[in-house]
């Protein structure tokens, strides 16, 4: 059975905890056993790292040292799989620059709080099986610096200061032999049951990113 490392803590605002038991519940309905830890210092282990198919972490803000930070970037790009959502993982170790680069994008602001669509743009890859086509959201917008190499899998329009843009919402990238997954969605637990795409989104991009799709 392949084994999935959930890393819980950070900024409590976006309840980490709740988020965390959602997605070990999903991901052991699939075969996957799941590890919960409090404690950054399994990052600065490499070789304890690799026993892992993918890595969660749901840890916003927060600081990871020297040796944690190079751990974690290790294992990812030694083929341990890397997913996670909103600000546990986009908004995560700021300024720590391959993290954020292995992520894809980080987080710079949400100025939008409200109603906006979420379009499913690229229905080829497995992670967007069986998704609508489109689906109403709810919640923070992010407003994100992406990595234009990701391949998006998903966007909403974002207008701010008197322009639109499309912003991605969800994408995939490589990390050397790692797979990485991120959604911008789920700022808080209620979410991933109010819209239940964004949890399905999570769900598919965390067995793809473990190798499993």
């Amino acid at each position: 059975m392949k084994k999935a490392l959930f890393i819980s803590g950070g900024w409590d605002g976006h309840r980490p905890d709740e988020i965390v038991q959602i997605f070990t519940h999903e991901l052991r309905s699939h075969d996957i056993d799941p590890v919960v830890t409090r404690d950054l210092s399994i990052l600065a282990d490499v070789e304890r790292l690799r026993e892992f198919a993918l890595i969660f972490p749901c840890w916003t803000m927060g600081q990871l040292t020297d040796e944690q930070h190079r751990g974690l970037v290790d294992a990812v790009r030694g083929g341990v799989g890397l997913a996670g959502v909103h600000g546990g993982m986009g908004d995560a170790f700021r300024g720590r620059l391959d993290y954020e680069w292995m992520v894809g994008g980080h987080f710079v602001g949400h100025p939008h709080v409200g109603d906006y669509t979420v379009r499913v743009t690229d229905r080829t890859s497995p992670v967007t099986e069986g998704l609508p086509e489109a689906f109403a959201y709810r919640s923070e917008q992010y407003y994100l610096l992406v990595d234009p190499g990701v391949r998006v899998l998903a966007t909403a329009d974002y207008t701010h200061e008197g322009q639109t843009v499309e912003m991605p919402v969800a994408w995939t990238k490589m990390w050397g032999a790692g797979r990485v997954f991120y959604n911008a969605l789920g700022h808080s637990p209620g979410e991933f049951t109010e819209f239940p795409a964004s949890r399905t989104l999570t769900v598919r991009g965390c067995l793809w990113a473990a190798g499993l799709l």
